[in-house]
């Protein structure tokens, strides 16, 4: 049996991004999202997801890209810039980190404070996950599993794609070299989810192409899915100009959404006898 979870990140981030994931779900096939609970548009995602019940919600916890904390600034300032935001990206931040340089009762004090937000919105939370994947990240991997363990949430995003898996992605030699620490990092933190008891889908796409994915690219990982439960990370958005002027991520937002409201891409989950789930789903 084969089944699949797409889910869309940064559900909050920008209103452009809530509404192509809202289309996604309505039109298309994702059927999971992850929200960003200090990002500006955190509070029109929550009424989103209450008006489409059937969207699995899980939490992006945030560390990197540049928006404010959840907790008061003043509790949390060695996670912060000198403009009280986040540091910018993973490297930035895992570079800080492993220097000494953030007090992990500040990092516990902000990840409950965004967990709690979202738990608040009364929402049933479906999983864990985490913007650049910094829950797999030694140490704090940790942190995020004791975190599950306090606010009963049971399961959690496996950002390990196979070392060698392309898709028909032509990319380059950084990304390869990126997706194979995360890959690594993240077997070494589902030893300790599964040990928890934690749950999670065997299988993961969207890495090396991760900003990048169209409809052949997904169509190629629903032809070779493997058997039992995948997940596909997307980043799906309306209006791909508006967003690239305030994110410099050289992401393709609206190429991605029509990659899931692809007719033929649907056809091929019907023809792979693939069922759709969210991570609620998982047995």
């Amino acid at each position: 049996m084969r089944q699949l979870i797409v889910n869309a990140d940064d559900f909050g981030l920008h209103t452009k991004i809530n509404q192509g994931i809202i289309k996604g779900f309505q039109e298309g096939f994702i059927t999971s999202t992850s929200l960003m609970c200090s990002a500006p548009a955190f509070a029109e995602a929550a009424a989103l997801a209450q008006e489409n019940p059937g969207l699995g919600v899980g939490i992006h916890l945030t560390l990197v890209g540049s928006v404010p904390p959840a907790a008061d600034p003043a509790k949390v300032r060695s996670l912060l810039d000198a403009n009280g935001l986040f540091l910018p990206d993973y490297v930035a931040f895992a570079a800080r980190f492993y220097r000494g340089g953030v007090r992990m009762s500040e990092l516990e004090t902000e990840l409950c404070a965004q967990i709690e937000r979202g738990l608040a919105t009364n929402l049933k939370i479906t999983h864990i996950d985490s913007h650049q994947h910094t829950h797999v990240l030694p140490i704090i991997s940790d942190l995020v599993v004791k975190l599950c363990y306090k606010y009963n949430i049971g399961k959690i995003r496996n950002p390990h794609e196979a070392y060698f898996f392309d898709g028909g992605f032509a990319a380059g030699s950084g990304r390869k070299l990126g997706r194979a620490g995360l890959s690594f990092c993240a077997s070494l933190a589902m030893r300790k989810a599964k040990a928890a008891g934690m749950r999670f889908p065997e299988h993961f796409f969207g890495m090396l192409a991760g900003g990048n994915l169209n409809e052949t690219l997904v169509g190629n990982i629903i032809r070779n899915l493997p058997e039992g439960v995948s997940e596909i990370m997307t980043h799906p958005g309306l209006d791909s100009q508006s967003l690239a002027r305030n994110f410099t991520w050289n992401y393709h937002w609206e190429d991605e959404l029509n990659a899931f409201l692809s007719v033929e891409n649907k056809r091929l989950l019907e023809k792979n006898n693939i069922s759709l789930i969210n991570f609620g789903g998982l047995k």
